[in-house]
């Protein structure tokens, strides 16, 4: 795939992982509805914070992502072994019926239709009849506000790879195609230990208004999607 190389070098290169995941308030939300034991597939591992949480609260945890680095890393770290495996969401290397909760947090707005598509069926196969599709995506995000240049051949490209966006009604839509029940709703999800008392203030604000569903900055779309 064509993003391969960016999410090669942010998952694998310290200098970039700052920048790219303030994501502590997302993983420790996603955690929390993941219950104790449930056998668990993460798509798109990111720096592998939310895999510890996981197995800290006692899930059984596998892992997919395109970056083999990112993978032997997770394997190396927390004992994964093949649980871990190097691969693409639209041909999950896992058997049918195999998990009781699937996540891709700020994935799907990576894939592009067709990808998407197949990315959904994939999803519906490894989980089992009980099971639930949970993740996060941008919220009503304007693709082109992250449009950056190439300096070597000017084509644009978003910064980080994005090529959906997705209000609450497309993305109930999208989900809805494949499965036959689905949540969505608006968040904010901060790391409210790494904010200073504005940074704080600020993330507040923002929470009431997407409590509230008001569109706001810094916020996601929290989705649980099952067969219904």
């Amino acid at each position: 795939m064509e993003q391969d190389k960016i999410w090669e070098a942010y998952q694998n290169d310290a200098s970039l992982v700052g920048g790219c995941w303030p994501s502590g308030g997302r993983y420790s939300y996603l955690a929390k509805q993941v219950p104790a034991g449930a056998q668990v597939l993460n798509i798109g591992v990111g720096n592998g914070t939310l895999e510890r949480l996981l197995i800290q609260k006692g899930a059984k945890v596998s892992c997919l992502d395109p970056s083999k680095t990112a993978i032997e890393r997770l394997r190396e770290e927390l004992n994964l072994g093949e649980n871990a495996q190097a691969g693409y969401s639209q041909a999950i290397p896992f058997p049918d019926d195999s998990f009781d909760v699937l996540i891709m947090s700020e994935v799907l707005e990576h894939l592009d239709d067709e990808t998407l598509r197949l990315t959904l069926n994939e999803v519906m196969r490894v989980l089992r009849p009980a099971g639930r599709f949970i993740g996060t995506v941008p919220a009503d995000e304007n693709l082109a506000d992250s449009l950056v240049v190439c300096p070597h051949c000017a084509e644009k490209f978003h910064r980080w790879g994005h090529v959906q966006s997705f209000s609450k009604e497309r993305l109930v839509s999208v989900l809805g195609s494949v499965f036959g029940q689905v949540d969505v709703k608006r968040v904010a999800l901060h790391d409210y230990q790494q904010l200073n008392w504005k940074g704080k203030l600020l993330a507040a604000a923002t929470g009431v208004q997407a409590a509230a569903d008001i569109k706001g900055s810094n916020q996601n779309f929290y989705f649980e999607a099952c067969l219904g």
